[in-house]
């Protein structure tokens, strides 16, 4: 029988006892390709000789070949479990070297396992390179928050290795197939989310599914059967898919554009987005995944074509629209999803850079109101999804929500609208009343359109309601919630730039990502070092390794609200100028030729306030908070400019 989570599992003496060929023989039956190739079965095969004779010293224990790491679709080649303390084990057969790679792979699974699976918690687990050629060198043993640095073996040497550490540590016992078993409650980021979908897997496959967080697959499903009621009832409908910040909207996108991206189903479904920096991230990982896979099943494809493939699946909103101007052609999509809803442009917004750009001088429409009527040139049956984040506009000719509602009342009141409870919000109706809003249309309420938890920051689901309360003067509530989240998500509010990056980059092993951020109206932090206006490649910043200069680990370029919004990183250091800065409340300012100058728009003050919330709720697992001193021989840079926020973020810090 297949087994899901592993290829093979033993208690430590059947293993030993048992036939390698058999062993081998469960192995192969167990992987999910048809045709395991014949370099495959050889690596195992001489995992297993080695690994007998290894472990014949050992009187307990259990090994597992090929354990699953869902979030990132990887699996560890073996693990031990011994003497209660979880060994992972990393082959490189063959190799005569003990490579930063493997280092790095080893101890991100270590990771993987301590954060996601529930019985890895407060387990220690130790990850180990075995380069079977390689030659024996000296290992420390130091291990950080239940995880050790990783070791490194050869085929002669790990039993010896191992038997060193039982003289070292002693651990509390625990069930060995009860950790194997264990609840495994991963969180991906967009880029791996995306990788995985793409690749085949399913939402259920690399998400949380647990009662602290709202199953991402109940809102698929409801979106599922309106997609069916629409086509059965030849009805046209449009959804609007509410959350707080990091709920997972867009990995709900991308999943139902994957799901139904079968055109001879007649379910054609596009991915859009406004966000060019994410459309270009995404559509750079999926490419590099794709050309990596290929490489190591034999094949070769270039990274152009790979990226055709890619952008036809996750496009840029514009292109998709400009492409509809000015024609009556029917999309071939019956499904559109349409990512962040809340930036589509207004009417005067979009008319004037269709005169400007495209030369179309009667452009009558808001950008909502065309995306729809895109949609409605089917004759029968058609679906639009908006995703939308509240709070979560943040440039001048962002329409906001209510735009959609005003499209769908003047041009399309026959649609089927399909809404959460949530939406009767501020945060949403920017101002206006809801029940204007929807006066007129066909509204139907469903509570499963709303992502309620923060998958994001997958330590604590109360750090979107933390940030909330500090942008919203809330001084009280930001305390307690801060009460709540200090010991599982860890902030530094600092005056000093190197002490933060010091910190951040202590916080973090393997492959773990940091990155500096700021407003992209932070202009005055130049004197820091920080230059928001400089052009940087988001592709190589979100996606490089750490020896490359253009990555975020090298904390060199700061990305801004624009380029970061709907991505994330595991940790990031928030550079905070004065454009929005805490006197008595916070204040809104703009710095122009020489100096501040208070925003008094309505709409750009909460343009930069959420700009600010973009920034604070970009970090999985801790922030820094940079707040510069300040000079006041600089009048652009005086000490109260800063002063005030510091001391309101500290006091409710330290409360």
């Amino acid at each position: 029988m297949r087994n899901s989570r592993c290829y093979y599992s033993a208690d430590l003496f059947q293993f030993l006892h048992e036939n390698p060929q058999t062993i081998l023989g469960i192995i192969c039956e167990n992987d999910s390709f048809s045709e395991t190739t014949l370099l495959q079965k050889n690596t195992w095969s001489e995992e297993i000789n080695i690994l007998q004779k290894e472990f014949a010293r050992f009187d307990e224990g259990r090994i597992i070949f090929e354990y699953t790491i869902p979030r990132i679709c990887k699996r560890v080649d073996v693990v031990f479990l011994h003497k209660n303390v979880v060994y992972l084990l990393e082959f490189k057969c063959g190799e005569t070297e003990y490579k930063k790679g493997a280092n790095e792979q080893v101890l991100d699974y270590a990771l993987d396992l301590q954060n996601f699976q529930k019985e890895s918690h407060d387990k220690i687990i130790i990850p180990i390179v075995v380069a079977t050629e390689a030659k024996t060198i000296e290992n420390s043993f130091v291990v950080k928050g239940n995880i050790a640095e990783p070791l490194f073996c050869n085929r002669g040497n790990i039993g010896e290795i191992i038997a060193l550490i039982d003289e070292k540590i002693c651990c509390n016992s625990f069930n060995y197939e009860q950790w194997e078993n264990s609840e495994y409650l991963p969180t991906p980021t967009i880029i791996e989310a995306a990788q995985a979908l793409y690749n085949g897997h399913k939402v259920e496959e690399i998400t949380r599914s647990d009662a602290d967080a709202k199953n991402l697959s109940e809102t698929t499903r409801a979106i599922d059967e309106i997609i069916a009621y629409s086509k059965d009832n030849k009805r046209k409908s449009i959804c609007f898919v509410t959350g707080v910040p990091g709920a997972g909207k867009t990995l709900v996108g991308l999943n139902l554009a994957i799901e139904h991206a079968n055109a001879r189903q007649g379910e054609h479904a596009v991915f859009l987005s406004g966000n060019q920096p994410l459309v270009s991230v995404l559509q750079e990982a999926l490419a590099r995944d794709k050309v990596k896979q290929a490489s190591e099943e034999g094949e070769k494809i270039s990274k152009r074509e790979a990226l055709r493939e890619t952008s036809a699946f996750i496009q840029i909103i514009h292109k998709y629209r400009d492409s509809f101007v000015g024609n009556d052609d029917v999309p071939p999509e019956r499904i559109a999803i349409f990512d962040e809803a809340q930036r589509a442009w207004t009417k005067e917004m979009i008319s004037k850079f269709m005169k400007t750009k495209k030369g179309v001088l009667d452009f009558d429409y808001s950008e909502p109101e065309f995306l729809i009527s895109t949609l409605d040139r089917h004759n029968d049956w058609a679906v639009v999804i908006c995703l939308v984040g509240g709070g979560q506009e943040i440039n001048t000719g962002e329409a906001g929500l209510p735009e959609w509602f005003d499209s769908l009342r003047k041009s399309f009141s026959e649609w089927d609208v399909f809404v959460s409870p949530q939406l009767n919000d501020t945060e949403y109706t920017r101002g206006r009343k809801w029940a204007e809003m929807i006066e007129d249309l066909n509204i139907n309420q469903d509570v499963n359109l709303h992502l309620a938890s923060s998958i994001r920051s997958f330590r604590t689901p109360d750090v979107s309601a933390f940030v909330k309360a500090i942008l919203d003067n809330d001084l009280q509530t930001a305390q307690s919630l801060y009460q709540k989240i200090k010991n599982k998500y860890p902030i530094l509010l600092t005056r000093d730039l190197e002490e933060a990056k010091t910190w951040v980059k202590n916080q973090c092993r393997g492959t773990t990502r940091y990155g500096l951020v700021a407003s992209s109206g932070a202009l005055r932090l130049k004197p820091e070092g920080i230059y928001v206006k400089n052009d940087i490649d988001v592709e190589n910043w979100f996606l490089n390794d750490k020896d490359d200069v253009r990555s975020s680990y090298y904390l060199e370029d700061v990305v801004t609200e624009f380029q970061i919004q709907g991505l994330e990183l595991d940790y990031t250091i928030v550079a905070w100028d004065a454009d929005f800065r805490y006197i008595n409340g916070w204040t809104y300012n703009k710095f122009s030729g020489t100096k501040w100058q208070n925003i008094n728009s309505d709409d750009n003050k909460n343009y930069l306030k959420n700009a600010y919330r973009v920034l604070l709720t970009r970090a999985r697992q801790g922030m820094a908070i940079f707040i510069p001193n300040g000079d006041d021989s600089d009048e652009t840079r005086l000490r109260k400019f800063y002063n005030g926020t510091y001391n309101y973020l500290k006091n409710i810090m330290d409360n």
